[in-house]
């Protein structure tokens, strides 16, 4: 059965306080970095066990989706559709999925860092997006 739809201020205000400061600034970072990307909440509820990331939104141009927010009880993520074909000198991927990868953030900090933003701005442009 579907989640009902659940907006992203709703699911924000469910956000542990402890990483919500996080979330909100990885936000306004992919917001300001791709103004005019679809910004798309996940339908879905805080997970049952603490190892799971909690997706809240994903950031989408002509319909593909580039960049999503998620988090978990004590860190948040940005995790990135086409992540294998970034190009990421800082060495801030991680993960081994088939396509996508995920940069762990642990303050609002690591959302600051040029490196961070470098790599949201090459994820939209490799989605098709200009900056």
């Amino acid at each position: 059965m579907p989640a009902a739809e659940v907006s992203l201020s709703e699911q924000l205000g469910k956000v542990p306080p402890a990483v919500r400061p996080t979330v909100k600034a990885a936000i306004k970072m992919v917001k300001a970095v791709a103004p005019k990307a679809d910004e798309i909440p996940y339908r879905s509820g805080a997970p049952s066990s603490k190892s799971m990331m909690w997706k809240l939104v994903r950031y989408a141009v002509d319909g593909d989706n580039v960049v999503g927010v998620g988090t978990f009880t004590n860190h948040s993520a940005l995790f990135f559709y086409r992540g294998r074909e970034l190009d990421d000198a800082s060495g801030l991927l991680q993960g081994s999925g088939k396509d996508s990868r995920f940069i762990t953030l642990r303050s609002p900090a690591d959302v600051e860092r040029p490196a961070v933003k470098r790599l949201v701005r090459n994820a939209f442009k490799l989605g098709g997006v200009a900056s």
